[in-house]
């Protein structure tokens, strides 16, 4: 009975994750932090693959999608300066 407990709340657990992730994505106006709501939400659909006895199927989930996600926000810091509230370029040369 206890473990059986356990499991439910693991995956409401998730599930709160995976809801509250998309909302915080769909809801964000800035780049950076739908992209890390999009990663919260990335790790509970792993959650739920390692529940459903998939491992692999959750580590390929957190190192193709959720690496895919990093590289995005590394690509949107480093191509809109508004994220970083830079004006003018850092140096003079062109």
């Amino acid at each position: 009975m206890q473990a059986e407990f356990g499991q439910w709340a693991i995956f409401g657990l998730f599930t709160v994750f995976i809801i509250g992730g998309g909302i915080g994505t769909v809801t964000s106006s800035n780049l950076f932090h739908a992209a890390l709501w999009l990663i919260i939400s990335l790790f509970g659909v792993a959650g739920f693959f390692v529940l459903l006895a998939a491992p692999f199927l959750a580590a390929i989930q957190v190192l193709v999608y959720i690496g895919a996600i990093v590289v995005l926000i590394i690509f949107a810091i480093m191509l809109t300066r508004r994220l970083m509230g830079l004006r003018e370029a850092p140096n003079s040369q062109w």
